[in-house]
């Protein structure tokens, strides 16, 4: 077209399109505010005609540039009633970029007016550039005044009595309703200190809180700070929006000024800039003197807000430095962050929104934090009440939220509550009721709907939609939320404005320019789009899909700096995986339905594999949230199977919709779970949620955020979840009304078994609320209210509660517990079928008539006043099992009241006094009330220490009937009869300041007792006169067995009652001793201490003489400066005349260097001698056996006696004359390699039966090969462990002479290659070595050839192991060079390239079959590269029988190899292949190579890392595998099409004994097919199946194939979602598995009903019981161990991790194999303590205890700290996390150090300082209390 012609064509369309637009003003100027958000026509253009006004805003159109116009022009054509002989030409010549032709003539502006712009500065205007004009104040004042009031009616112009939140998508009238509001006390900054105070002093943590509050505060200085934080679509936009309105309209009136800026379009400014510019140039321009409308804010600033909203999207840098002046230039963020701290414009008010998250630091710690939760249900229903404007709409819309609680949770997000209302205006015409919100269930229905609701005529608009959705994606991968019209193609942008998809604004690009920006008007709206690009797209492929399909980690405060914008994406592209929106998706991608089923399973395949990882809370809060959108209840029952027993949620925000998430994907869980919220911001409506999960068996809140409104929410939920066992609410802000609600709902759970209010703040009346409830609820056992106001009066109820309430067995009240532990009366016998014995334990409790409580009332400031209530409310009560008044004000009369009241209360256990201010007459007051009461057993009396205790022993009827009951939670500890405690008393009054002076009285005091047995009056200061006066007074204290007086002064002499005697001086004085000594019993203990004495010949004489006298058993210890040659000869030499000698030690004496020469002569002196340890001269220790002891091994170590090579000879002499030596240890010595040559070549003179050793010498390689040179002349050696690093280690182990195949161990030996020749030569003249391990010895590729090539044998085997790190790097690549020169058949190989090991077996002499090896040769492909190497390899493996590859990384060329070297063997009987990676073309190799592997009997492909379809692949390979005894394909995805070729395959493996299918992800389905397939193999022994989803149904099933496997000795099914009903089942059929041995049943929820069936069935052989995590009860834990003593073979016992409380095992007739007992995290306490410890002792090969993370404190510590030396194999006990204090670690420190062979006591995270454990661990090294355990490794052998 000419230019002429087009010209008068554009001035015809305009004239149309003046005429058409006319006829729609009201479309015209909606659109006019779309593409021009801030342009004002409003005053000019009310004086102009219609038509006059179209033109003008046509100009203004115009004049924005093509893209704006040509997207209006799409938008006439799309939304108006264009005839059609005018869109086409609007199109044609103004809807393409083809140029820009003007529609104006002469005589008409070809733009808008010159016209100020809103946030336009003018020309001549600098704002920030120039110094401040001077004005005078009434000028400054007027400019201002015009400033405010253009501020004012510019926001009231633009909100226009409305409210613009962030969009108005489909054009519905917008509602407001505010969300819920929540103070926190939670900061910005991660780095700073924990609990900032609030900007409001008034307002708690947690507290509610209107909107107009937010801006309401009485603090006058420093930063007035608010942050808002809430997730996506919450209104955070809105709101702030919502407050500009609110200032317009002049609500706001104590702020003069409001500014409001959005960091997403901050975000657009790359220029720095000054504060003035900020406000000005980008917000709003002063007309004139902006310098002093600057200077009049500044003044005036406490009447200025400013609002930042998305904090969490700013992308600029924020400096760390202050700024003062506001001319500084700097980044948006600066400015932000110097406002904040009120660096700039100070005293002002800031408030930023901000989605939760890390801050930037810029955010002071006193800023006050604002969680906004959304909507409640209230809110909800004021919002739909709004949205529909005629009643009958409205009704139907509430009435379709009432009935659908999904529908309900959707809207708690404001967002999505608008997207549903649009939804339901839409559907609710012609549907019936329910029908509307069916199509509504999830999320991303809810977009699908209103997509759907868009559609014009009837049809999807499929490209616009599609363009919409690839900008939406290419926003969030670049991080944009604002476009420009660039950006989008105008038809697209057409469409988005026209249904409401987009909505605009202007942004400023820079000080005076400015555009219009487009976005979604929420985020989570371009995340819907996202998504369906993704689905829909044929660009995006099921590998880049699947890529997206990621959860977020939602930490609070951690280290992300700034959150992404892709919150919602994973969860919409699980939602459009479902099925619902197949037929949406096809009509959208234009393709069918099979090619959207594709996409769509990847995306659920990637949940799949989401579910099987161990994930922390937040991501298994956004799992749930992606599997619930997918409505897949397969793929939700496996993701709740997978969820661990325990769901820990910490310190991240968590709404009602999250918990609804988690809540339905938990109602597809069969076992039960634990929720814990810990520090989790929670939205007060969460809890109702939780309505009606009957999966949740434990729930717990701790939190301030948690108030009254929280708690009427839980009360509603807790009768709904009738599973719920333990209620935990703790740290919250909960008042009275509150806990009313709750207290209420608790009557309405029987079942509850445990609940806790700890640091509530709870004050009387609520206390006392709570305790009322205790008899409506039967099953509880504990309740924990620690923590709260309890004030003196309030105690003495509780205590009356503790008495009269008959479930009670325990109160303890101390500064902050206060806990109930009651037991619940037991069940009936018939509701526990099959269970005969716990109907007889039902009857024996029926036996006790009276329960037993434990009363502790400990600095609880109780008087003489409060003691005499209590005694009278005992007085009425139960017996007693123990009663502590500790740390209170009692005095004497207190004291001496509760002392005599002791025997009417019948207390069991102990009464403690301690700390209650007992003075000295108060002393004599207590003893002569204590020492008449016939069951006290102890008194322990310390003044100094504020020490008073009363220990009772029971009457012995009372003990019988406490044996009866100690099998069950309310009962106590029982004793044998071995054990019951003599009727004699024992009284301790040490460090009482006792003197002469108070003997008289206190031996009046003790007249009374006829059973004092023991006085203690050591630490005292009684001096020779209290003494002398204290050996005259003794017949006044009847029977008395031992008395302890004065350390270092009392001697007792003539006819005195002792059993210990401890003296000082010198050794003539004992003759008195001596007699005190042989009176008494004689099988009584008895030990004699000797210190600061003159040992000399003639003294040690007349001591050994008067020792003779002395019965035993006796232990002596002496002690002096140094002792003689001479006088340890008299001494050695006069032992054999002490027969009752069990133990001599010499402490801290010097001996001379020859000494263990003379001590190594006591073995044939004294042939009693056991042991002989002497420790760098000065310790020296003998041990004797009895008589009774049968003959066994001697034992010597002389470490650190500085032995050299002179000293070898005459040793190895004098040991040579010992019949039986078991052990020498020479460590710490100077022998070097000269003595430990002479030492070798003597050895075999010396009749070692055990080990030697001989570290820390200072050898060297010389040694070493001195070593494997003697191995020929010493064949007791049976192996050797050489390591010359820092260890510096030696050790030889000794065997009979026939025992065949020795082991030698070289350890950074750092051979030269010189060394090595000789190296082979040793090993070759030692034909009966069996295994040579050379661990970081130097040895490279090279001298490992040259070792291999050299070593020959005439006949026999020898495996070789090199750890060196070549091997790492080479793996199996070594192979040709290692193997090809090797001189025997290479028999066996094992490569590790992660631990840089290679193992190599050869067998002698060679054998070879030259016809054969070219044969089979034939079949490799062995090309040119290194072929002559190759050949030589498969010539040198021609026998090879085992093939393992560990933790390898199969190239092509490995994979090659190895496949050539499988072709190439015929006798390969094991190949492995674990923890691998290998290329698609290496797994060909493999599975070629495999298959050529006819004879193979085991096969491990565990943990290697295949896809589904590799391990299809991979299968083909078990085809013809008939010989195979052992399968391993642990950790492989084994899916229906790779199950199906094993199951097939499985059929066919007759002689199959072992198959481990561990993690493969077999559902029940699986399970099904797999045991069929078993019903083939009845050879099986061994069936592992842990970590997969079997369930019920699939336990089942394999119940049923069970008894056809005769052989089977081993099952694990642990991990694989097990309930009671397959847990009965299961035990059922392994009851016909006689030959069973190990039983693996754990983290399955079997509980207490397959527990006592399993108690019933028990295989006779049983050696290992696994049921950690298994939900077992006391019940359940005690008919196990009963039945436990029917196997007398078990060795592993676990039961970690299940509920026992007082049902801990104990073993009546011991089990004597048991190595380790596992009761981790068992609740255990001091109750179970004592049967516990007295069971371990019937133990006595137990190797291991595991008792972390209980409750055991200092009792249980002590009962533990008396039996561990009585167990000898005992090595490791485990007491990490429990509430052990430092006077328990001593003890248990006293309990090893009484000759316990235990390496290790871990206490870790007990009660006990860290400058306490540091002295402890100094004094008792094998006390460990680090996190890590960092204690050295035993020796092997000791």
């Amino acid at each position: 077209m000419d230019p002429d012609s087009l010209q008068l064509g554009t001035k015809s369309l305009w004239s149309w399109l003046v005429r058409l637009l006319s006829q729609a003003p009201e479309w015209m100027n909606a659109k006019v505010k779309f593409f021009l958000p801030n342009m004002d026509l409003g005053s000019r253009s009310e004086a102009l005609d219609p038509s006059q006004r179209i033109i003008q805003q046509l100009r203004e159109l115009y004049a924005q540039g093509p893209a704006p116009w040509q997207t209006f022009i799409h938008c006439v054509c799309m939304e108006l009633e264009v005839p059609l002989e005018l869109e086409v030409p609007l199109l044609s010549t103004w809807g393409h970029g083809d140029g820009f032709p003007s529609p104006l003539e002469a005589g008409e502006d070809c733009g808008p007016e010159s016209q100020l712009q809103h946030g336009i500065k003018r020309p001549h205007q600098s704002c920030g550039s120039s110094p401040r004009p001077k004005q005078s104040r009434k000028q400054q004042l007027e400019l201002a005044k015009r400033y405010l009031k253009l501020l004012r009616s510019s926001a009231q112009q633009r909100y226009g009595g409305r409210i613009l939140g962030p969009g108005q998508p489909l054009v519905f009238p917008q509602a407001y309703v505010p969300p819920v509001l929540q103070w926190s006390r939670a900061t910005a900054p991660f780095s700073t200190q924990e609990g900032a105070l609030m900007g409001d002093p008034k307002a708690e943590d947690g507290t509610d809180v209107s909107i107009l509050d937010l801006l309401n505060t009485r603090a006058d200085k420093g930063p007035r700070v608010r942050v808002l934080l809430g997730k996506a679509g919450m209104g955070k936009t809105t709101l702030a929006h919502w407050l500009c309105q609110k200032w317009a309209d002049g609500q706001l009136d104590r702020f003069q000024a409001l500014f409001l800026f959005e960091f997403r379009q901050l975000n657009l400014i790359t220029s720095v800039l000054t504060l003035p510019q900020l406000l000005f140039d980008l917000y709003l321009s002063p007309e004139e003197g902006p310098d002093a409308v600057f200077e009049y804010l500044e003044d005036n600033a406490n009447g200025v807000l400013l609002i930042f909203d998305g904090l969490d999207e700013a992308l600029q840098p924020c400096s760390s430095r202050e700024t003062v002046d506001p001319e500084a230039l700097g980044p948006a963020l600066t400015l932000f962050s110097d406002l904040c701290r009120g660096t700039l414009l100070p005293g002002c008010w800031v408030m930023a929104t901000s989605r939760p998250g890390k801050l930037p630091a810029c955010v002071p710690t006193e800023a006050a934090t604002v969680h906004m939760w959304g909507f409640d249900r209230p809110r909800v229903e004021e919002f739909v009440g709004r949205f529909f404007s005629d009643l009958p709409s409205q009704k139907a819309a509430l009435a379709e939220l009432r009935a659908n609680r999904r529908l309900r949770s959707l809207c708690a997000v404001p967002a999505l509550c608008r997207v549903t209302c649009v939804c339901l205006h839409h559907l609710l015409p012609g549907s019936s009721p329910g029908q509307s919100a069916a199509l509504l269930p999830t999320m991303t229905q809810t977009y699908v709907q209103m997509m759907l609701a868009i559609r014009p005529r009837g049809y999807l608009p499929a490209n616009s939609l599609m363009g919409l959705c690839e900008v939406a994606l290419s926003g969030l991968e670049t991080g944009k939320v604002i476009f420009s019209a660039r950006d989008i193609p105008p038809a697209t942008l057409a469409f988005g404005a026209a249904h409401g998809l987009l909505i605009s604004f202007c942004i400023c690009i820079s000080p005076g320019r400015q555009e219009t920006g487009y976005a979604f008007p929420y985020l989570s709206l371009q995340e819907f789009f996202a998504a369906l690009h993704l689905m829909a797209s044929p660009e995006v492929d099921q590998d880049a899909l699947a890529r997206h399909v990621t959860l977020n980690s939602r930490w609070v405060l951690r280290t992300k700096a700034r959150l992404g914008l892709s919150d919602h994406l994973p969860a919409f592209l699980s939602g459009l995986a479902s099925c619902a929106c197949r037929h949406f998706l096809s009509q959208l991608a234009q393709r069918d339905e099979v090619w959207v089923s594709a996409k769509q399973a990847a995306v659920a395949q990637a949940l799949r594999k989401l579910a099987t990882r161990r994930l922390t809370g937040p991501k298994v809060v956004e799992l749930c949230h992606c599997v619930s959108e997918t409505q897949e209840s397969e793929l939700a029952g496996l993701v709740a199977q997978s969820l661990p027993y325990q769901l820990q949620f910490h310190n991240f925000p968590l709404t009602h919709a999250d918990l609804a998430a988690v809540t339905n994907i938990l109602g597809h869980r069969d076992a039960p779970v634990h929720l814990n919220f810990e520090g989790c911001p929670l939205e007060p409506s969460c809890p109702e949620a939780l309505a009606s999960c009957g999966q949740v068996e434990s729930l717990s809140f701790k939190s301030r955020k948690c108030g009254d409104a929280f708690a009427e929410a839980l009360s509603r939920s807790l009768p709904t979840m009738g599973s719920l066992k333990k209620l935990g609410l703790a740290g919250s802000k909960i008042t009275a009304r509150g806990i009313s609600h709750v207290v209420q709902a608790l009557s309405l759970c029987p079942q509850l078994e445990e609940v806790s209010f700890q640091d509530n703040q709870l004050k009387d009346q609520e206390v006392l609320s709570i305790v009322k409830i205790l008899p409506r609820l039967p099953h509880l056992r504990k309740l924990d209210l620690s923590r709260n106001h309890v004030s003196d009066w309030t105690l003495l109820h509780l205590t009356e509660v503790a008495v009269t309430c008959p479930t009670v067995r325990m109160l303890q009240v101390t500064k902050a517990d206060l806990i109930f532990l009651l037991s619940p009366p037991a069940e009936t016998a018939a509701e526990l079928p099959g269970a005969p014995d716990l109907q007889e334990s039902a009857s024996s409790r029926k036996e006790a008539q009276s329960r037993s409580l434990t009363l502790r009332l400990q600095e609880c400031q109780l008087g003489v006043h409060e003691v005499e209530m209590l005694l009278a409310q005992l007085r009425k009560g139960p017996h007693l099992d123990e009663v502590d008044l500790s740390g209170n004000q009692l005095e004497d009369e207190g004291c001496r009241l509760m002392a005599e009241a002791a025997p009417q209360l019948h207390i069991t256990r102990k009464l403690d006094l301690s700390d209650n201010g007992l003075s000295m007459a108060g002393l004599y007051r207590v003893l002569g009330a204590a020492s008449t009461c016939r069951t006290l057993a102890e008194l322990h009396i310390s003044l100094l220490h504020k020490t008073v205790v009363l220990t009772f022993a029971p009457e012995p009827e009372e003990q019988a009937g406490m044996q009866r009951r100690a099998v069950f939670p309310d009962s106590h500890v029982p004793q044998t009869p071995s054990e019951l405690p003599l009727r004699s008393q024992r009284i301790r009054l040490a460090h009482c300041g006792l003197q002469a002076k108070h003997l008289e009285l206190l031996c009046k005091a003790l007249e009374g007792s006829h059973h004092l047995g023991h006085l203690d009056l050591s630490s005292n200061a009684l001096g020779d006169e209290g003494a002398a006066q204290l050996a005259q007074l003794l017949p006044g204290l009847g029977p008395l067995q031992s008395l302890k007086g004065e350390s270092q002064r009392i001697v007792l002499g003539g006819a005195g009652r002792g059993r210990d005697l401890s003296a000082a001086g010198s050794v003539p004085e004992l003759p008195a001793g001596a007699e005190f000594l042989g009176s008494g019993q004689r099988c009584v203990p008895r030990s004699f201490c000797l210190s600061e004495c003159q040992l000399e010949p003639l003294s040690l004489t007349r001591l050994c003489d008067t020792l003779e006298k002395c019965p035993g058993p006796l232990e002596v210890t002496l002690s002096c400066k140094g002792l003689s040659d001479q006088s340890l000869e008299t001494l050695l030499h006069r032992l054999p005349r002490l027969p009752q000698l069990s133990r001599l030690r010499l402490s801290q004496t010097a001996l001379s260097p020859r000494s263990p020469l003379i001590l190594a002569d006591v073995f044939s002196l004294c042939p009693r001698v056991q042991k002989v340890d002497l420790q760098s001269l000065c310790h020296t220790t003998l041990h004797f056996r009895s008589s009774e002891e049968q003959e066994g091994g001697c034992c010597g170590r002389f470490r650190g006696c500085g032995l050299c090579r002179q000293h070898v000879e005459p040793l190895c002499w004098s040991l040579s004359r010992c019949e039986d030596l078991s052990q020498l240890d020479l460590s710490a010595n100077q022998l070097g390699d000269a003595g430990l040559q002479c030492l070798l070549e003597h050895l075999p003179r010396v009749p070692i039966s055990g080990s030697l050793d001989l570290s820390h010498n200072r050898l060297s390689q010389e040694s070493a090969l001195c070593l494997v040179e003697t191995l020929p002349s010493c064949p007791r050696i049976r192996e050797a462990s050489v390591n010359l690093g820092s260890e510096q280690s030696f050790w030889i182990h000794f065997s009979p002479p026939e025992e065949a195949g020795k082991t030698l161990r070289l350890t950074e030996c750092h051979f030269r290659p010189e060394h090595v020749p000789r190296l082979a030569s040793g090993l070759s003249q030692a034909p009966q070595l069996a295994e040579l391990t050379l661990t970081q010895c130097c040895l490279g590729l090279e001298q490992l050839t040259v070792l291999l090539s050299l070593v020959r044998w005439p006949r026999g085997l020898l495996s070789l192991r090199v750890e060196e790190p070549w091997v790492g790097r080479a793996g199996v690549l070594t192979l040709p060079e290692v193997c090809a020169q090797a001189s025997g058949n290479v028999t066996k190989i094992s490569i590790s390239e992660t631990q840089q090991q290679l193992c190599v077996q050869l067998e002698f002499p060679r054998q070879e079959n030259p016809g054969a090896v070219p044969l089979r040769l034939a079949h490799c492909d062995l090309g040119t590269h290194r072929s002559l190497l190759v050949r030589q390899l498969m010539e040198t493996c021609a026998r090879l029988r085992q093939l393992s590859l560990s933790q390898v990384n199969l190239c092509d060329a490995s994979s090659l190899l190895l496949e050539n070297l499988l072709l190439s063997v015929s006798e390969l009987k094991t190949f492995r292949l674990i923890s691998s990676r290998v290329s698609s073309e290496g797994l060909a190799h493999l599975t070629s190579g495999l298959s050529h592997c006819p004879h193979l009997e085991e096969l491990e492909l565990s943990n290697t890392q295949f896809g589904e379809e590799d391990t299809k692949v991979l299968m083909g390979a078990l085809e013809g595998k008939r010989r195979l005894k052992r399968l391993n394909l642990s950790h492989l995805p084994l899916g229906g099409s790779s199950l199906a070729v094993l199951t097939q395959g499985l059929s066919r493996m007759i002689l199959l004994q072992s198959l481990r299918l561990s993690s493969n992800g077999i559902s029940d389905i699986g399970c099904c097919h797999l045991s069929k397939a078993l019903r083939a193999v009845t050879s099986l022994e061994e069936l592992g199946l842990s970590h997969n989803q079997i369930g019920d149904t699939g336990a089942q099933h394999l119940a049923a194939v069970l008894p056809g496997l005769p052989e089977l000795r081993k099952i694990d099914l642990s991990a694989n979602g097990i309930g009671p009903a397959g847990g009965m089942r299961l035990v059922e059929s392994l009851a016909l598995c006689t030959h069973l041995e190990e039983l693996m049943l754990g983290c399955n929820a079997l509980g207490d009903p397959t527990a006592l069936r399993l108690a019933q069935a028990l295989p006779p052989h049983l050696r290992v019981l696994h049921l950690p995590s298994s939900r077992l009860g006391p019940e359940g834990a005690l008919s196990l161990a009963r039945a436990l003593d029917r196997c007398p073979q078990v060795e592993v016992i676990s039961l970690a991790e299940n509920s026992l409380a007082g049902g801990v095992p104990h073993f009546c007739q011991g089990l004597p194999l048991l190595r380790q007992i596992d009761l981790v995290s068992c609740e255990i306490d001091d109750q179970t303590a004592k049967p516990l410890a007295a069971g371990f002792m019937l133990c006595p090969a137990l190797e291991e205890i595991l008792l972390s993370w209980n409750l055991l404190g200092d009792e249980a510590a002590a009962e533990l700290a008396r039996v561990l030396p009585r167990m000898g194999r005992l090595k490791r006990v485990d007491l990490e996390k429990n509430r052990i204090t430092a006077c328990g670690a001593w003890l248990l420190a006293e309990g090893l150090a009484q000759g316990s062979g235990i390496q290790v006591i871990r206490l870790w995270n007990n009660l006990i300082p860290t400058d306490m454990a540091q002295r402890l661990q100094s004094q008792e090294p094998r006390l460990d209390f680090a996190f890590f355990h960092n204690q050295p490794p035993a020796p092997r052998g000791t």
